[in-house]
């Protein structure tokens, strides 16, 4: 199996060549995204560099311990990250119901990949552990993100058929009903249209990293399915949790529509 080939440094600096063309073809057509750009490419590389060497320590001293601490930390800035993305004022209540799903959601199609799917040994094994975690917990955050603001969205927009639905005598679950629907398809559809072009449109990250490193392409596909039916299950499994009990911190005791 042939090995990997390293990066040498001034290779690395070159691929930045890319952005500074871009830089200057949005200059040239006066598109004012330049700050965003610089801001996300420079962000991109310290938070890259910071997890390479945090990663480095955390593939040598492996405990569970680390491994956890680190999952709970990459849950806790997703979580945050969801709500700064939602362009809409979220509630104390629907927050939490973030947080929520998000963590249960994750941790549950986790432990189940980990413990049943790979069978890894130990389980807290972080070469395997925290990039899967990463993975899974990165691919529900964006799921979220579209679920919530579609979500919140809908009940803003549509407040009128929700409260006429009420009067009916509707419970607010049935009033909801076609709005909850809407939010878990905008969230779910992103994660379905990447199985429908994998491995014909594109090739996965995960399947080109392995293949780069000199993995079997036969065994790279194989890691590749695995885990984007988790991908799958966990984005699912977080939307399901959030839209169904995201929608009830919109109506209160009385079960009237508080928007």
């Amino acid at each position: 199996m042939q090995e990997i080939n390293n990066l040498p440094i001034w290779q690395l600096v070159a691929a930045y060549l890319f952005i500074l063309v871009l830089l200057a073809i949005i200059k040239i057509k006066e598109i004012p995204r330049e700050k965003e750009i610089t801001l996300a490419t420079v962000r991109m590389t310290l938070q890259l560099v910071l997890t390479g060497y945090l990663l480095v320590f955390l593939f040598e001293y492996r405990h569970p311990v680390l491994s956890v601490l680190a999952v709970l930390l990459m849950l806790a800035f997703a979580v945050d990250n969801t709500i700064k993305r939602v362009r809409i004022l979220l509630s104390r209540q629907l927050k939490k119901v973030i947080a929520l799903s998000m963590t249960a959601g994750t941790i549950t199609c986790l432990l189940f990949f980990v413990l049943v799917v790979i069978n890894l040994s130990p389980w807290y094994e972080p070469r395997y552990f925290i990039p899967i975690a990463g993975m899974l917990i990165g691919n529900s955050m964006t799921g979220i993100s579209l679920g919530v603001s579609r979500l919140a969205e809908g009940m803003r927009t549509q407040k009128a058929l929700v409260e006429t639905a009420l009067m009916l005598g509707a419970t607010p679950r049935a009033a909801a009903k076609t709005i909850v629907n809407s939010a878990f398809d905008a969230a779910i559809l992103p994660t379905i249209n990447s199985m429908v072009g994998m491995g014909i449109v594109f090739l996965p990250g995960m399947m080109t990293g392995q293949i780069l490193a000199g993995a079997s392409p036969v065994t790279a596909i194989q890691y590749q399915i695995a885990i984007m039916l988790g991908i799958t299950g966990s984005v699912a499994l977080t939307v399901i949790l959030l839209v169904q009990l995201g929608y009830k911190t919109f109506f209160n005791e009385e079960q009237q529509l508080t928007v």
